[in-house]
């Protein structure tokens, strides 16, 4: 897996990224929910440079001039429901990428720390020899990409794999590393260090989808 960490190189994203983990912040959702979509913007300007590109000729009022356009053969994948923020701020700037939505959950098993993750809902177009772009804010154990990926290969296989995350924990990193192609593309801000027994990033933000959306049963 080829990993692009942000974490050395200061900029812009340490601020959102240190007002998503404020638990103070946290409380104003429309914020929290921006500074999401404001990441998924400054990563999706980072990956795109490294997508194919074809050669356009633009006309102008007074004039012609040769461009180079990114190849139109995107599509974006959001996890339900925390992914929605990111989504939108990578839809931002891929405004003609296809979409696919799918949802995916912890189900925590009795009498221990273990869960299984749960796929329900799946909407997608073809995804056979396209570029995907998996987005889910919050890489914990890895879990949840890897039974998001087991289940949209039933729609194609992608010629590239690139994966949006917002923060990680190394266990998860590692873990995705190890099932994805080795040619996947991760783009991550930071990577925390410690997971706890229960599977939760530390010192993490805590739950992407309630801080972005409210509580759930």
């Amino acid at each position: 897996m080829i990993i692009h960490n942000f974490e050395q190189a200061h900029s812009i994203l340490n601020q959102f990224i240190a007002e998503l983990r404020d638990k103070e912040i946290q409380k104003d959702a429309m914020r929290f929910r921006k500074n999401v979509e404001r990441i998924g913007e400054i990563l999706g300007y980072e990956m795109s440079k490294t997508l194919p590109y074809h050669k356009h000729t633009v006309h102008t009022p007074l004039g012609k001039k040769e461009s180079f356009l990114p190849n139109n053969d995107l599509v974006l994948c959001s996890i339900l429901r925390a992914g929605l923020p990111l989504h939108q701020g990578l839809l931002n700037f891929y405004d003609k990428a296809e979409n696919a939505f799918i949802s995916a959950f912890r189900h925590h098993l009795e009498a221990d720390n273990s869960f299984e993750i749960i796929v329900k809902y799946l909407a997608a177009p073809s995804i056979e020899g396209k570029t995907l772009i998996l987005a889910d804010p919050m890489l914990a154990t890895g879990k949840t990409l890897e039974n998001v990926y087991k289940a949209i290969l039933k729609h194609g296989q992608p010629k590239q794999i690139h994966i949006i995350s917002i923060i990680g924990s190394q266990v998860g990193v590692d873990y995705i590393a190890s099932i994805f192609p080795k040619n996947t593309h991760l783009w991550i801000p930071v990577v925390d260090e410690i997971l706890s027994e229960k599977g939760y990033i530390v010192p993490g933000l805590g739950d992407a989808g309630d801080l972005s959306f409210g509580l759930k049963l």
